[in-house]
């Protein structure tokens, strides 16, 4: 038998802050208007069938509005967005007060200079502990070449400095 061992949410943050991920702001055209969060829990899930993934708090009050709508965009959010990400992640303010965007196939909103956006479909969504795991059917997507993502890591803001030769690869 293995002994018991004790893992600490803090723990978890501290260590797990070691992976850089991207910042996402989800979106969708409820019935009071547009609506959003931030996540920087997205992922590829499938190519075929074309899914994705997000996980937001089960404290979230703006996903409940979200999943109503049956779809929303995952709109990728670039360097220069820092203050997207931060506004879209305060409670109980206007989230779009500013901020410029337009419809995406589906009617959701698609930030303006967004890194790359991806319309879907509620497809389903799973028990995650303190979280939820929704998965979205991709029914559309683009991206912008020409700039940068935002990344977080160990708490903070990064950014990217692309390597100019991989080790290990011919160039």
């Amino acid at each position: 038998m293995s002994p018991e061992l004790s893992v600490t949410p803090q723990q978890l943050r501290n260590v797990l802050g070691h992976f850089a991920t991207g910042l996402t702001i989800i979106t969708a055209a409820t019935q009071g208007g547009p609506a959003g969060f931030t996540c920087q829990s997205f992922a590829s899930l499938s190519l075929d069938p074309a899914l994705v993934t997000f996980s937001p708090a089960r404290t979230s009050s703006t996903w409940p509005l979200l999943r109503a709508t049956g779809r929303f965009t995952i709109n990728i959010l670039p360097a220069e967005h820092q203050h997207l990400s931060a506004q879209f992640a305060r409670s109980g303010a206007d989230k779009f007060a500013g901020v410029e965007y337009t419809n995406s196939p589906l009617g959701n909103p698609i930030l303006d200079q967004a890194l790359a956006w991806v319309d879907c479909e509620l497809h389903q969504e799973y028990d995650g502990g303190d979280h939820t795991i929704v998965v979205g059917s991709v029914r559309a997507l683009e991206a912008r070449s020409e700039a940068e993502p935002l990344l977080f890591y160990k708490g903070a803001y990064a950014g990217v400095a692309l390597a100019p030769v991989l080790i290990g690869t011919n160039a």
